[in-house]
């Protein structure tokens, strides 16, 4: 405890609330867009492209709540509502009765159709074009590091 702190010095602090303010505007960026566009929220899409991808169009709630970086509780409410929507049901797991599947309907897969171009037209113009290749490379590689700094998600919690 009585080691001083060692401060961010002026080019750390600098890359460090770039960063910050990347990490705040980008969602919102990618949150007005699907909202404007397609009336959903990006942790919405996120869920709906998360079941898209996997097999059988179904995952367990607690994996995609790891995928959508979201917590259980979180996962559940929207999966409520994406289900009032008709896009997702959720099943008791079959194989595991303490765990509840959930499974994009034929509703569901039409929605992610119909919002994903829209969504990755908007991805690739804040994102992918404002980097060269060279650089979305080192950006995964750094994001990869600092994402294991930080350790595994806590879907969980």
């Amino acid at each position: 405890m009585g080691e001083e702190t060692p401060w961010l010095d002026e080019e750390e602090q600098q890359t460090w609330l770039a960063m910050v303010s990347m990490f705040v505007r980008l969602p919102a960026a990618l949150d007005a867009q699907l909202q404007r566009d397609s009336g959903i929220s990006h942790f919405e899409y996120q869920v709906l492209a998360g079941l898209s991808m996997a097999p059988g169009r179904t995952m367990r709630m607690s994996e995609l709540a790891e995928f959508a970086e979201g917590s259980l509780s979180r996962l559940s409410h929207t999966t409520s509502r994406l289900a009032k929507k008709g896009w997702v049901r959720r099943a008791p797991d079959p194989q595991d009765g303490r765990s509840t599947l959930a499974c994009l309907t034929d509703a569901g897969w039409a929605k992610v159709v119909e919002t994903a171009p829209g969504h990755v037209a908007e991805v690739r113009r804040v994102f992918v074009e404002a980097l060269t290749a060279t650089q979305r490379r080192q950006l995964r590689e750094i994001a990869t590091r600092v994402n294991g700094a930080i350790g595994p998600g806590k879907a969980c919690s």
